[in-house]
């Protein structure tokens, strides 16, 4: 045992050397400074160990003295080591008197270990042992109960939990250095504190070189786990070498052990990490399991509106996060829209022209508390970062949240998620904002999902539409065309009677208005349930729009509507069915006449922009509908609008509807039939109205590959032309 002992010291002693080599070649801070000397004495005294229970007398005998005063030192570099660790933002009198402390009681423990006490009486001898080893683990004890302290003082949650870890790592490798006390008495006992020694070493290492100690619950989790894992196979291993070894078969009793090994591993760790877990890290595992329900209930949602409550609901629920919200970007790509939020309110809307820059370094996710530590650490930076930090500021009450980015298909942006926990500063650890990570990922997939689960359901409900087309045209068109001749002849009886009832002509009149009225609804109903896309050509669209206003002329008969031009000078094509194209314009005009009672002004206007963004966030919101052309594609606009009372909001929910109507003898198809045939071309419309200031539809058409520009003829200025010119 002792043999065992002095080389498993040794082996101890040149990893601690190495891990304070590797710190000062990380950096040469003063805490980098105080931790590799630590680490040095720490390897210098059980090297020193080691080779006392190697080496025979008499230079086992100076390697013993030299243990001694090695273990005076360790406890007062521990002391100014923790001391550099966690400064007080207002130092209390205790911690500031420890090291002082530390220092006047090393004096005389110096001395003592300096003497040769050895060779006194067995009284005075344990006198000197029980002075040396009372003020090495008093020390040590008040230096990590100071360092204790001082962490549960700091308003960092992240900079609390590292110091706890340390705390406890630190006293679980002090209580088992106990052990290598009792040598000094003869008894030697397994050196388990010495490799729990460097165990704390590497662990405060890794925390003086990761400001946040970006991996502590993986690296402490595992750590545990490992640790509890290899206890429990060595003890198997101990069982099979010390009892079936009797039989002599070295060979097989290997191959058995091998064999419960493999079959207990992973039965093994898992028990012990959830159990370690639970015990140790109960809020990490609290926000774990609460991701993970989270992930599996997103995995079965199929409308953005339950995704929304879901995530929500969700994370007040894991009681880890005081304020979450929802953004979506809005079917322009100008912004994002708040569609789900709890806790402090969070702004109603993000433009995106203010978030650009935060946006710009935004990958998976980014602690807003993290940008401002950046800012104030390297100052010379602090103008260049001002754009960034402005837009921080826009966000209000999330500015120190987590960012977390929604990406949709095609890894575009789609929306955001901010969580953040007002009750401390860095609520969350790396790990845990890595959990969230996977939550606005699923979160990209559901609203995925959503727009596939909406495209099918529009499939269905258009091949559902094309059914009943198919038996209303026989049901109806035929039965129509029967009354109507039938009418018409009866008119044709009457009209060359002498003694014909004015009556009866006036009502055959009424007959064949409504027959052909009836007629337009079912023509109309078959449009839109058979939609095709007609014969797309690369068209000119300042020339259709022209024409169609030329059309509207002849046919207006109300001189109190003045109909204008605002047309860009220059215009790419787009790929649409002029015929289409004509019968979306004129049913927009006319509704837009209609809607001013035949007084205002209605005018149209083209022009071309870049798509910054591809698709929509969302299904279409109220009064909108369609896809917005490819990410930073060019796009050809086409906008009517009007000076009337506009639109209420009850009615712009339902605008698009197929047969909602607030005319008295409207269909309510034509909307919806506009919306389908721009929909088929690749393009969307979107309406912007409210009540007294009044409407304005736009389409949106993707540019065509002919991209020849189409001028203005000089005959026709480019703004407030009218129809009639």
């Amino acid at each position: 045992m002792e043999d065992l002992r002095a080389r498993t010291t040794l082996f101890c002693g040149i990893i601690a050397f190495a891990i304070a080599l590797s710190m000062l070649l990380r950096g040469r801070r003063s805490a980098h400074w105080l931790f590799a000397a630590f680490s040095t004495c720490v390897a210098f005294w059980y090297v020193s160990q080691s080779l006392a229970g190697l080496l025979e007398d008499p230079a086992r005998s100076r390697f013993d003295r030299a243990t001694a005063v090695l273990t005076v030192l360790l406890p007062q570099f521990a002391v100014h080591l923790f001391h550099s660790i966690t400064p007080l933002e207002t130092p209390s009198a205790a911690g500031a008197r420890l090291p002082k402390i530390a220092a006047i009681l090393g004096i005389p423990m110096l001395a003592v270990a300096a003497s040769p006490f050895e060779q006194a009486g067995a009284a005075i001898k344990a006198l000197a042992l029980g002075g040396v080893y009372l003020y090495v683990f008093g020390l040590l004890a008040a230096a990590l109960t100071s360092l204790w302290r001082r962490g549960e003082k700091s308003s960092s949650r992240a900079i609390r939990d590292r110091i706890r870890f340390l705390a406890a790592v630190g006293a679980l490798a002090m209580t088992f250095t106990l052990a290598d006390f009792i040598a000094f008495l003869g008894v030697y006992l397994p050196p388990i504190g010495a490799v729990l020694a460097v165990v704390f070493l590497f662990v405060l290492a890794e925390s003086l070189t990761r400001p946040r100690l970006a991996d502590l619950y993986e690296l402490s989790g595992r750590l545990l786990v490992s640790t509890a894992l290899a206890f429990a196979l060595a003890g198997i291993f101990y069982v099979f070498i010390t009892y079936i070894g009797r039989f002599g078969a070295m060979y097989l009793n290997a191959v058995l052990v091998a064999i419960v090994v493999l079959v207990l591993f992973e039965p093994l760790e898992h028990e012990f990490e959830t159990r370690i877990n639970r015990f140790f890290f109960r809020e990490r595992y609290d926000l774990e399991s609460s991701v993970v329900e989270l992930r599996r209930r997103l995995a079965h949602t199929l409308e953005n509106e339950e995704m929304i409550e879901v995530v929500v609901a969700g994370l007040e629920r894991s009681r880890r996060a005081t304020t979450c919200a929802v953004y979506l970007r809005d079917q322009d790509s100008n912004g994002f829209d708040l569609v789900g939020a709890v806790g402090a309110a969070p702004p109603p809307r993000l433009e995106s022209l203010a978030m650009r820059p935060l946006l710009e370094r935004l990958g998976l996710s980014m602690s807003l508390e993290e940008l401002d530590r950046e800012a104030e650490a390297a100052p010379h930076a602090r103008e260049t970062m001002a754009p960034v930090l402005t837009a921080v500021e826009a966000l209000g009450t999330l500015k120190s949240s987590v960012l977390l980015a929604i990406r949709g298909d095609s890894e575009e942006l789609v929306g955001l998620l901010c969580v953040a926990d007002d009750r401390v500063k860095d609520a969350f650890t790396p790990e845990e904002i890595a959990l969230l990570e996977t939550v606005a990922a699923q979160m990209g997939v559901a609203i995925a999902n959503s727009r596939l689960y909406d495209r099918m359901k529009e499939r269905d409900r258009l091949a559902a539409l094309g059914s009943m087309a198919a038996g209303l045209a026989h049901e109806v068109k035929n039965p129509l065309g029967a009354i109507k001749g039938a009418a018409q002849l009866l008119e044709e009886v009457t009209e060359g009677a002498p003694d014909a009832d004015p009556t009866v002509k006036e009502f055959l009149g009424i007959i064949l208005e409504e027959t052909d009225r009836l007629n337009r609804v079912v023509g109309s109903f078959l449009d839109y349930a058979r939609p095709h896309a007609g014969n797309p050509v690369p068209l000119d669209i300042n020339g259709a729009v022209r024409r169609s206003v030329q059309i509207l002329s002849s046919q207006k008969s109300d001189e109190h509507v003045d109909l204008r031009l605002e047309l860009a000078e220059s215009l790419p094509r787009a790929s649409i069915d002029p015929e289409k194209l004509r019968q979306v314009l004129m049913n927009l005009v006319q509704n837009a006449i209609q809607a001013m009672n035949g007084r205002g002004r209605v005018t149209i206007t083209t022009n071309s922009r870049r798509a910054p963004r591809s698709g929509w966030v969302t299904s279409p919101p109220s009064g909108n509908s369609g896809r917005l052309p490819p990410d930073d594609a060019e796009v050809v606009e086409i906008s009517v609008a009007d000076t009337g009372p506009g639109i209420s909001q009850k009615v712009l929910k339902n605008l698009f509807v197929p047969f909602f109507t607030t005319k008295e003898q409207g269909t309510g198809l034509g909307l919806a039939i506009s919306q389908s045939i721009v929909q088929n071309a690749g393009g969307s419309i979107q309406v912007q109205s409210q009540q007294g200031s009044g409407t304005k539809f736009t389409i949106t058409l993707p540019a065509s590959d002919d991209v020849l520009a189409t001028p203005l003829p000089s005959s026709i200025a480019p703004s407030a032309a009218s129809a009639g010119e």
